[in-house]
């Protein structure tokens, strides 16, 4: 494999600088109507424009068009935490946190779209730092690298590279043979469906502020929201039904929710994936619905359900939003939605966790090991979607699940050392590497992540990027082979 290009990396990740100083502008708008301070936002996207032009400008002529795998996994994985740095400036320069690893952990949090939260009392921020938050998830879901891809045509065919090392999943399909003009027509797709959530929203209650943070919110599952009591704030059970379904959508692999577009149903109805993940949430919220209602969790069946309906969808697609408090639920509640923050949505969709595909296709391998035992002759593939998955790729799916485990393993061990107790350690290391946000005990939905020490927050940085990139991105640049020169 060729060696690592250092200029087009610092090229690359120089535009990225741009871009998120221009995005940070956007907040200006809102601190302009709602008469805020602006210096936060000014010297943060000053900074992060100037610095990107820098290095655009010094690298402009050594920059090289084809990208091999080892340059996109350095700038995919360098893109998001660099945006997480310069992510983290308007909450420091601000004084909205008590320091800079606070920034970086709130910043980092809304750009992977795990949710979690250093911060007390979300009604308390100013209106624009709200909106930075939330427009940070809505940047973060479908993926800054896709969104680079989509609009700066310099990448040229290296943008292939950088779309399959940034997009999750176990294999990335395309809606169009130009992996820009996919790009593209995937953020179409995004802006529309977060064009309709607003105005559903606006028309359900919400005023157009909130509309507008909480649909950024919504379908990106990132879950940071405008109220300290999240969606449960606004106690409307038709708005509760409507988030549900945004969340829903935002757990489907947005190629299909292009078919639905283009009338092309068949593919969707199909989708094996689909399928399963619909199946999955519908037994999950009936099994939840039912231990509600039957102890006395609420009163009537109705409200059990819409109640479990929310949960597992905020759950399952990682969102993290939430309309009550599932600690008082029970131990076997907090149980099994613990387990749930490692499950995920679709492959190619904004939610993080393990994805259904790799999901189904461990069980089913599972599965056939018993049968090979009882004909050890025989010959039985895995098949998803009527197609044989090779044994390289149920070998990746079999190596990412042990890696899930034991990060989740050392980072929780690790966090009990700090001093945290231990039910908060295994909910915030869960909801971290799934990038849900809200654990359990004092991470919980009705808590935040303010009491973690500093470095057990850096670790827990590392592990929602580690979840937003699905672990081999990230992981592998710290491998001996990665900086092998063949």
């Amino acid at each position: 494999m060729r060696t690592i290009n250092f200029s087009t990396i610092v090229h690359l990740l120089s535009w990225l600088l741009i871009y998120n100083g221009i995005f940070q502008l956007t907040a200006l708008i809102v601190a302009f109507i709602y008469d805020e301070s602006i210096k936060e936002f000014i010297y943060s996207a000053l900074l992060s424009i100037s610095i990107g032009l820098l290095f655009v400008f010094l690298t402009r002529k050594r920059y090289k068009r084809q990208l091999n795998r080892k340059d996109s996994f350095m700038i995919v994985s360098m893109g998001w935490i660099i945006l997480g740095i310069f992510g983290a400036f308007p909450y420091y320069i601000g004084g909205f946190v008590p320091d800079f690893s606070s920034a970086i952990f709130e910043s980092i949090s809304g750009f992977t779209t795990t949710g979690a939260s250093i911060f007390k009392d979300v009604e308390s921020l100013p209106k624009h730092i709200l909106f930075w938050r939330s427009l940070t998830q809505w940047i973060g879901g479908l993926g800054i690298i896709v969104l680079s891809v989509a609009i700066l045509p310099i990448l040229g065919i290296g943008g292939t590279e950088l779309f399959n090392a940034e997009s999750p999943g176990v294999k990335v399909e395309k809606v169009h043979p130009r992996i820009q003009e996919t790009a593209q027509r995937l953020w179409i797709i995004y802006i529309l469906v977060t064009l309709v959530e607003i105005v559903t929203f606006n028309l359900l209650g919400m005023d157009l502020f909130d509309s507008i943070n909480h649909s950024f919110t919504t379908i990106s599952t990132g879950g940071f929201s405008t109220k300290n009591l999240s969606i449960g704030a606004y106690a409307s059970p038709a708005l509760e039904y409507a988030v549900s379904f945004f969340m829903f959508l935002g757990g489907i692999n947005f190629i299909l929710i292009y078919f639905l577009f283009k009338f092309k149903f068949s593919k969707v109805a199909f989708d094996e994936e689909l399928k399963y993940y619909v199946r999955i949430l519908l037994g999950l919220t009936l099994i939840v619905a039912l231990y509600l209602f039957f102890n006395s969790h609420f009163i009537s069946y109705e409200e059990a359900f819409r109640k479990s309906l929310f949960q597992v969808l905020t759950i399952v697609t990682t969102t993290g939003f939430a309309t009550s408090d599932y600690i008082t639920w029970g131990v076997f509640i907090n149980l099994l939605f613990l387990i749930l923050m490692f499950a995920g949505g679709c492959s190619g969709s904004t939610s993080g966790g393990i994805k259904v595909i790799r999901q189904v296709i461990m069980f089913k391998h599972c599965s056939l090991e018993f049968k090979r035992s009882l004909h050890p002759r025989g010959i039985f593939p895995v098949r998803f979607n009527n197609k044989i998955v090779s044994k390289e790729t149920v070998f990746n799916v079999l190596v990412f699940f042990l890696i899930i485990i034991l990060l989740f393993v050392v980072t929780s061990l690790s966090l009990t050392v700090m001093g945290v107790d231990l039910e908060s350690s295994v909910g915030a290391a869960a909801a971290c590497l799934g990038n849900v946000g809200p654990g359990i005990s004092l991470v919980g939905p009705m808590g935040n992540y303010a009491f973690i020490p500093g470095v057990g927050k850096w670790m827990l940085c590392l592990l929602m990027l580690l979840g937003r990139l699905e672990v081999f991105t990230l992981l592998i640049l710290f491998t001996p082979y990665f900086w092998k020169s063949n």
